[in-house]
């Protein structure tokens, strides 16, 4: 019960924070992403400071017994593949085409826009597809 109270609580807090930065505002992701053109780089202070901050607490808390659960789940996979190419290619061409990511499309759920709808929807269909393809043998 105390994962559960746990993970809840840093969703939430996750959430605000995506809110707070300006994340969930995909008009402010494309600006951010257009270096050519009008752009907005108020989410690079948020990205410093993102990355700032998980890289020192990721080395403390790493280090220490999990809070909640027996173990920390760390990657193990250190090589640079076909799929994790692939998927980081689709990943930002998604990102760069539409100004949302999986986070933000799901924080943006509470607000019933459509397009958060059809961009969660759409993302739910591409996993139900991928892990179609994995089992056929399509993916290796």
């Amino acid at each position: 019960m105390l994962a559960i109270v746990f993970s809840l609580l840093s969703g939430i807090g996750f959430a605000i924070g995506l809110v707070i930065s300006g994340m969930t505002n995909p008009k402010k992701v494309i600006g951010f992403l257009d270096i050519f053109g009008a752009w907005d780089y108020s989410l690079a202070f948020v990205m410093v400071g993102a990355i700032g901050t998980s890289f020192f607490l990721f080395r403390y808390f790493v280090k220490r017994n999990p809070v909640c659960g027996g173990e920390h789940f760390l990657p193990t996979k250190t090589e640079v593949d076909k799929k994790l190419i692939t998927g980081s290619a689709m990943f930002g061409i998604g990102w760069g085409l539409t100004g949302i990511c999986p986070g933000p499309g799901i924080v943006n759920l509470v607000t019933r826009n459509s397009n958060a709808l059809i961009f969660v929807g759409s993302m739910i269909v591409g996993m139900i597809i991928y892990q179609i393809a994995e089992k056929s043998g399509v993916i290796k």
